[in-house]
């Protein structure tokens, strides 16, 4: 039997990037399934995501918050029988030839997890000032979940659905991207660590790739263990 991955993309008022975000991801991975999460967007993300044939495409009537899109997709790619998910960014940071090596390796069946890194990898156009900041943050992950890695905030990672069909994001917004570490340390899932390539616009970085925003998912994690 064929193993089936899904490509997994949070999309929040998106409309300048999504059709050139799914075009490439078409042409380079012809065979994945795509699910696209509309979180409630205010623009045209939905209307041009529309016009993409052959993807799967969700809505949120109010904006809910990254993580919960990507929850919302997850949860939708097990009801269609997918083995893998691969979560992937909405505004074009991302490359789709990275996939293949993450599908490859957990294909082994020897990881619950691949978590994407940039420091391993590629970076394009980050400032000194943003490496600085993430490296912060991997301090930070280490502290609050006991796991030493390169990168701990990014969002291109690869689930693997067959060993670990529970896994579940409960915070809503950016900080998911630390509780899914906590996910990994309570459940004693493996994981690895693959090199990834991200790509800084300004775009992007107006998007919600900012420094202050890297600081935000910092207190809303913190917020989201008190509660």
């Amino acid at each position: 039997m064929t193993e089936r991955l899904a490509v997994v993309i949070a999309m929040y008022n998106e409309s300048q990037s999504i059709r050139t975000v799914l075009d490439v991801l078409k042409k380079i991975r012809p065979d994945d399934t795509i699910i696209v999460v509309d979180d409630g967007s205010a623009d045209d993300s939905y209307a041009f995501a529309s016009q993409v044939e052959d993807i799967h495409l969700l809505r949120h009537i109010y904006n809910l918050g990254q993580g919960a899109a990507l929850q919302t997709g997850i949860e939708y790619a097990k009801r269609i029988g997918m083995d893998y998910v691969v979560t992937y960014d909405a505004d074009g940071q991302h490359d789709a030839k990275d996939i293949q090596p993450f599908l490859e390796t957990i294909k082994t069946g020897e990881y619950d997890v691949i978590l994407g890194s940039r420091f391993m990898g590629t970076t394009v156009n980050m400032s000194k000032m943003k490496h600085y900041v993430l490296k912060f943050s991997i301090w930070f992950g280490f502290l609050f979940s006991g796991l030493k890695l390169t990168d701990s905030h990014n969002g291109f990672r690869m689930l693997n659905l067959k060993r670990f069909p529970e896994f579940e994001i409960k915070q809503n917004e950016m900080s998911h991207a630390s509780e899914v570490l906590d996910i990994i340390r309570r459940n004693k899932l493996t994981y690895i660590e693959m090199p990834c390539t991200i790509v800084y616009t300004d775009y992007s970085k107006a998007k919600g790739q900012s420094i202050f925003n890297s600081i935000n998912i910092i207190l809303e994690y913190l917020i989201g263990k008190v509660r």
